[in-house]
């Protein structure tokens, strides 16, 4: 029996004769189909990166972010299809909202992981509903726990990272990353090796232009999740583009 064939990619709750499960395999499709999105957790916080891929010069500049808060003390950032990210980032936005009523703090990161990949992963159960077509990455800074960072997938699956990438570059950017010390960088080191590995992966053939989002959050940040400052995003884009411009000069000699 041929374990791709009709029928066995109709339903979330169905496995194909080998053990798949189509339609899961399907929404980590979509995520590889979307901009790369990266996160690095240095030593004193976290920085996100992402490549927001513009589909039509008519759009308006600065919509469509896939860089989010959650609270003021944790970032998100999304890849695959944005409206399932919306509603992802609704139920983390209201597990956050409960259990600070609750329990009258904020909540935390491992905390916020768990809930949101297990609403995740249910979508992964039953023939009624789909699988979640995104992946994100959180990510926060706490003075006593200090930098913490998980990827969840749309298997609902999730790890804790010190950098990782969700998108169609993924593994391009995941072997940069791994050149970095990260343990030993801070985050206004890391914001400018975000953008020149966002500027690096971008295929210039296939998606010509493409808008580069840039947060974080740390110690210098007093904790709260925030895109950077206009200084600092000109920076660091100057920083990836010269190095860009280095590493092509290189090749041709």
């Amino acid at each position: 029996m041929s374990s791709i064939g009709t029928g066995y990619d109709l339903s979330a709750s169905q496995f194909s004769p080998d053990g798949r499960v189509f339609q899961v395999e399907y929404a980590f499709k979509a995520v590889e189909n979307s901009g790369t999105a990266i996160a690095l957790r240095g030593s004193d916080g976290v920085v996100f990166a992402v490549e927001k891929l513009v589909t039509s010069k008519l759009h308006e500049d600065c919509t469509g972010k896939r860089l989010f808060s959650v609270e003021d003390h944790i970032g998100m950032a999304v890849g695959g299809l944005t409206a399932d990210a919306s509603a992802i980032l609704d139920v983390a936005r209201e597990e956050a909202r409960s259990y600070r009523q609750n329990y009258s703090m904020p909540i935390s990161l491992k905390y916020l992981n768990e809930r949101v990949s297990m609403y995740i992963h249910a979508h992964t159960l039953y023939s009624a509903i789909r699988p979640f077509g995104c992946a994100v990455i959180i990510g926060s800074y706490d003075p006593k726990d200090g930098p913490q960072m998980y990827m969840i997938d749309p298997a609902g699956v999730s790890f804790g990272y010190f950098g990782c990438a969700i998108g169609k570059a993924k593994q391009t950017a995941k072997t940069e990353i791994e050149k970095l010390n990260l343990k030993t960088m801070t985050c206004k080191e890391l914001i400018k090796e975000a953008a020149k590995i966002i500027y690096m992966v971008h295929d210039e053939l296939k998606d010509k232009q493409f808008e580069l989002e840039l947060s974080w959050v740390g110690s210098h940040t007093n904790g709260k999740h925030e895109e950077v400052s206009k200084e600092v995003f000109d920076d660091a884009l100057k920083y990836a583009k010269a190095s860009l411009d280095d590493d092509s000069g290189s090749d041709g000699e």
